[in-house]
């Protein structure tokens, strides 16, 4: 309860800090709207190795909101926002039965001096969180089927930096669901031309319900130290990432004592024309040390307590110890603008051995960014 309180108190002085440095000035209220199309294709060919099933992942979704912007003097603007989320896995149910969720949030944009402040409260898409997640945090399936945020999010923009801190909500007290909550916080700062630094971090907390009493504390941080010399070369990007991937976990009512999966890894990109290798590479012991365990209830923990990549379990024959995990992934990201992404990949994962392949399609289309376009060349 400490650390719920800790986190709401933060996102409450960061908006009174920024609302009390405006212009008390009446606003400009205008109509909103917000509308995004996904599509997202992912055929899965794991039958070498027993980390995840083959399937193929394949839907789509559409989220429209509408709502009011308000515009004050001083530069501060507030969004108040109601939409839904029309999600639709190919192949798989009643047709008619559309609705996946509701958003409903509101939004806060202020610069103070070189720093731009932007605050979000309530139900909103994932992808408000500005900066990147790896995949040993959020597995690329997760970022798609659950495209929303529930709680608070501030997002710190400077020159030269970025830093962003969060509380998202994943589940409420019940007979049988758990209470469950994530902290997060991310945050990178350009330290010369080439050189970034940066984190990843979260703290989830994984409680009991109705059925399986117990609580398990799953904390995981990401330092990592990015070299680019795209802008000296001619390839729009060149880099190596050197990374320390470190977990704090504790199973409360079956263990009793912390457990620290950890690892070093090794990420390496090249880029050009929108086609691209990316290499991952990892080296460390099983980062979801508790994946197979079973509750009283009789319900593994599984995905619901690790959100990440299943490949970070390092091993699929229930040995234990350090072991190695590389992931290479081919691309093509054609550049055709800001309201329009399509990208197509093939992914390759190794251990000691081959352990599958991956043939991804994803196509996003942001009408609100069109429209932006459009009306700015006006």
């Amino acid at each position: 309860m400490r650390l719920k309180f800790i986190t709401y108190l933060f996102a409450l002085i960061s908006f009174s800090y920024v609302a009390n440095a405006s212009d008390d000035g009446r606003g400009r209220v205008r109509f909103a709207y917000d509308v995004d199309f996904e599509m997202y294709f992912d055929n899965r060919e794991f039958y070498k190795s027993n980390f995840s099933n083959s399937s193929t992942l394949f839907g789509a979704r559409l989220t429209p909101s509408v709502g009011l912007d308000v515009r004050q003097k001083g530069g501060m603007q507030h969004r108040v926002m109601l939409g839904v989320d029309v999600m639709k896995e190919f192949g798989s149910g009643n047709r008619y039965k559309l609705l996946n969720d509701v958003s409903l949030w509101y939004r806060m944009q202020k610069s103070l001096k070189k720093t731009d402040v932007t605050l979000i409260a309530g139900i909103f898409p994932r992808r408000f969180s500005e900066n990147s997640w790896p995949l040993s945090f959020f597995s690329d399936s997760l970022k798609f089927y659950d495209n929303n945020l529930e709680g608070l999010l501030v997002h710190f923009h400077r020159p030269a930096a970025d830093f962003e801190i969060g509380c998202d909500w994943l589940g409420m007290y019940g007979d049988q669901s758990r209470e469950r909550f994530m902290l997060f916080a991310n945050g990178n700062g350009r330290l010369a031309q080439f050189f970034t630094l940066g984190y990843h971090a979260y703290l989830y907390h994984f409680a009991c319900s109705g059925q399986a009493a117990g609580v398990v504390d799953n904390i995981l941080v990401n330092p990592y130290f990015k070299f680019d010399l795209g802008p000296a070369v001619p390839l729009d990007e060149l880099s190596i990432t050197l990374n320390w991937l470190q977990g704090a976990q504790n199973d409360r009512k079956f263990v009793g004592k912390y457990t620290f999966p950890s690892g070093f890894q090794i990420d390496t990109d090249v880029r050009k024309w929108g086609a691209g290798i990316r290499n991952r590479f990892f080296y460390g012991t099983d980062m979801m040390p508790y994946y197979s365990s079973i509750d009283e209830s009789g319900s593994k923990y599984g995905n619901l307590l690790y959100m990440g990549d299943p490949f970070y379990r390092i091993h699929d024959d229930g040995s234990s110890g350090w072991g190695p995990y590389d992931r290479l992934e081919a691309y093509w990201e054609p550049k055709i603008g800001p309201y329009l992404s399509i990208r197509i990949a093939a992914v390759f994962h190794f251990h000691k051995k081959y352990s599958g392949c991956q043939q991804m399609v994803s196509l996003r289309f942001n009408l609100d960014e069109l429209l932006k376009k459009t009306s700015s060349k006006k």
